[in-house]
């Protein structure tokens, strides 16, 4: 089952003819976590605001839990947080969960039962009493995630949901949220954190000017790149310029050499040249791009074409 499917999904606002969505295929596995990334302006936003039923496409399909968006029955299956979300000083953390669980129709035993299930999840039992004044920012966001689930929701939309927060209230989110995957819940991840995604996500799509660039799980897009660190006995800078011959870049770094080679050939002629030479190689090991390396050259990748 898909939590998410778009089809050549457009969205151009009337008002300076901005093309906020490009052609836009996409689709979300339920049970997964999902990150949408991309730079300011890419249309994360108003792709969030059209999956929640708040802004119309201008032309293509998109669908919520195999519903149209619009469904009444689907907006009672979702939950969202919003950015920088505000509630009123004057009430409690657990005042602030029945509130808007009536508002959003909610019956009031099972106001009573998800209240206190979602404030010992949040780890916030022991603030339910305590007006959200004096909450940090980290348990505004956790208040907030316990909110967005009052409903029980098979899927949570989650807008910069780490943002501003200590690590320590980072590590509580992330863990609060494993959990709810656990659970089999979908959720629908929108952060320019870049290390959070890549520890929370299953799976991540990065948009730029509205157009879909890249898709992929996290490991698919963080794979080893082509490029290996040597830790090896002392080399000559002979040696070294050797090595040159057969690598497309290579730097000295404290005690070892870093290259980057066009393919396996390439990384075998630097094992045997070093060999020959009687240098002891300890170990090669692979670099692996960070998520945030791969996005930087996904992005640049799409500014040259």
């Amino acid at each position: 089952m898909l939590a998410v499917e778009t089809f050549q999904l457009t969205k151009v606002f009337s008002r300076g003819k901005i093309k906020a969505l490009d052609d836009l295929t996409l689709s979300v596995e339920t049970g997964t976590i999902f990150g949408l990334l991309g730079p300011n302006g890419a249309g994360k936003t108003t792709l969030i605001k059209i999956l929640l039923g708040v802004v119309f496409p201008t032309s293509g399909s998109v669908s919520v839990l195999e519903r149209p968006v619009n469904d009444l029955e689907v907006k009672a299956r979702i939950g969202y947080l919003p950015e920088n979300h505000r509630y009123p000083d004057f009430l409690r953390g657990g005042e602030v969960l029945e509130y808007y669980a009536r508002l959003a129709g909610i019956e009031k035993r099972q106001i009573a039962q998800n209240k206190v299930r979602l404030l010992k999840l949040v780890n916030l039992e022991k603030w339910a009493g305590t007006k959200i004044k004096k909450y940090s920012k980290g348990m505004m966001q956790r208040l907030g995630l316990a909110q967005a689930m009052m409903n029980d929701p098979e899927m949570l939309f989650l807008d910069e949901p780490t943002d501003g927060v200590d690590p320590i209230g980072r590590k509580e989110i992330r863990d609060v949220l494993h959990h709810l995957k656990e659970e089999g819940k979908t959720i629908f991840l929108n952060s320019h954190l870049l290390s959070e995604v890549e520890m929370l996500c299953d799976q991540v799509a990065i948009l730029d000017k509205g157009k879909l660039v890249q898709t992929g799980t996290v490991q698919e897009l963080t794979s080893p790149s082509k490029t290996f660190r040597f830790e090896t006995s002392a080399i000559t800078k002979e040696v070294e310029q050797g090595v040159k011959q057969h690598a497309l870049k290579i730097e000295s770094k404290n005690g070892f050499i870093q290259v980057t080679v066009a393919s396996q050939k390439h990384l075998n002629a630097i094992i045997d040249y070093l060999r020959a030479h009687e240098v002891d190689i300890h170990a090669v090991v692979p670099y692996k791009q960070s998520l945030e390396e791969s996005f930087i050259e996904i992005l640049k990748k799409d500014v040259v074409t």
